[in-house]
């Protein structure tokens, strides 16, 4: 695999420095990418970078990352209108542990030849006080060069810190520490990071003579011109315990059409021929690309029971004729899944001893009907079942023993409405 040429096809390559491509062709190169742990877990906009990593790797140079044990005490101004809010170290490290563990979930570490590579600038940092920083870091880059950088000429209208503003100075010595220690000449990121990478690339030229490259990604976003990523509800998390996989299943599944095309090369691990292929084979069946790619993430990023499991869940949701059977085999995990993506209530466990009545199920201890008279009709209509099972007179009671996993009750109200009751 040719990285430049993946990465062209993919539509993944925005700037480079001038014959990066040349140094890639002579052999195994290091490159490296940075990740802050200012946020508890990484993201799908974070996946873009690891993407770039992985594909770096399958083409058979060495990836680093650079975990941000450092740089994340500061905060990155780039594409920010403000100041960040600074965190705890403690949540920072605690931040950064998970994120380890994420990555290892996506680059070979132990691979033969080119095995993955992970750092944490805090090691660069620690023994240094702050007159060293002065003198060998501060002296390199002139005031005048760092403001040129766009990431601080947007801040200066709002204002910047001098905390931020010596960001780029991190950045660009994390670049030179890792040039220095372990022969990595290349740098990589979002299209937004470029100023600060090449800031580093000044720094190994001015300070150690050498030259180094970089290269960056487009800043992904969306047909209608949003950010990739972001939804109303905020991030989509590559963390199960923040964005379930079926949330995360359903961000691809309910993607526009549009961006189908450009998230499938952004994402997939597939071949230019592959994609293609698929593409002329579906061209009238856009939602059939999109439940292809939302598999493939969902068992990359989850894992392939988690996909089974968010197909269950979508099955009971989605299909009208889905019964008993189906409702059965759910776990607990997925029926606290479903409780989270219909409507939901809160039932006290003391209310089902000795048999809590259909209609005060319904009308009081829920709102699933607005009364007891509308319980009385919806059930003489046929309307309403408990755990798909029929109720066929108001007399009717649940009990401890209709708990589906000792918590659960499915409640529907005719075919479309569908509820869970929740016995704590």
């Amino acid at each position: 695999m040719n990285f430049i040429e993946e990465l062209k096809w993919r539509g993944m390559l925005q700037d480079a420095t001038p014959g990066v491509e040349e140094a890639l062709a002579k052999g195994t190169m290091k490159g490296y990418i940075g990740f802050d742990p200012t946020a508890p877990a990484l993201t799908i906009g974070n996946y873009v970078q690891i993407m770039l990593l992985d594909l770096f790797q399958r083409s058979g140079h060495q990836p680093v990352v650079l975990m941000g044990g450092a740089t994340g005490r500061i905060g990155d101004p780039s594409g920010k209108d403000a100041e960040r809010e600074l965190k705890t170290y403690e949540e920072l490290d605690a931040n950064l542990e998970h994120q380890k563990n994420q990555i290892r979930k996506f680059l070979e570490f132990d691979k033969g030849d080119n095995p993955a590579l992970m750092v944490n600038n805090l090691d660069f940092y620690q023994g240094m006080n702050v007159l060293d920083f002065l003198r060998d870091v501060g002296k390199t880059l002139t005031v005048n060069y760092m403001m040129s950088k766009e990431s601080v000429q947007k801040r200066l209208e709002t204002g910047i810190s001098f905390t931020e503003f010596s960001y780029q100075l991190l950045q660009a010595y994390d670049f030179q520490v890792l040039f220095q220690k372990y022969g990595v000449r290349l740098q990589m990121g979002g299209s937004d990071q470029w100023g600060n990478i090449t800031s580093g690339t000044e720094f190994i030229r001015k300070n150690l003579g050498e030259h180094a490259y970089a290269m960056t990604t487009p800043l992904l976003t969306k047909a209608d011109g949003s950010k990739f990523g972001k939804s109303t509800e905020g991030n989509i998390w590559l963390d199960p315990e923040l964005t379930s996989p079926y949330k995360f299943y359903q961000f691809w599944i309910n993607a526009d059409d549009a961006d189908t095309p450009k998230f499938t090369r952004y994402f997939t691990l597939k071949s230019r021929e592959e994609i293609e292929a698929r593409e002329e084979e579906l061209a009238d069946n856009p939602q059939e690309l999109k439940r292809l790619l939302a598999e493939e993430l969902t068992v990359r990023v989850h894992s392939e029971e988690a996909y089974r499991s968010v197909l269950k869940v979508t099955e009971l949701l989605f299909n009208r004729s889905a019964g008993k059977e189906q409702l059965l085999e759910l776990g607990e995990n997925e029926l606290a899944t479903v409780a989270a993506e219909i409507p939901s209530f809160t039932v006290d466990k003391g209310a089902l001893a000795g048999g809590l009545n259909i209609v005060d199920l319904l009308a009081e201890h829920t709102q699933i009907v607005a009364s007891k008279g509308d319980a009385r009709r919806a059930i003489k209509g046929n309307a309403i079942s408990v755990n798909k099972d029929k109720i066929n007179g108001h007399e009717a009671s649940v009990n401890h023993e209709a708990l589906l996993h000792g918590k659960y009750l499915m409640v529907e109200n005719g075919k479309k409405n569908k509820y869970i009751v929740v016995v704590e």
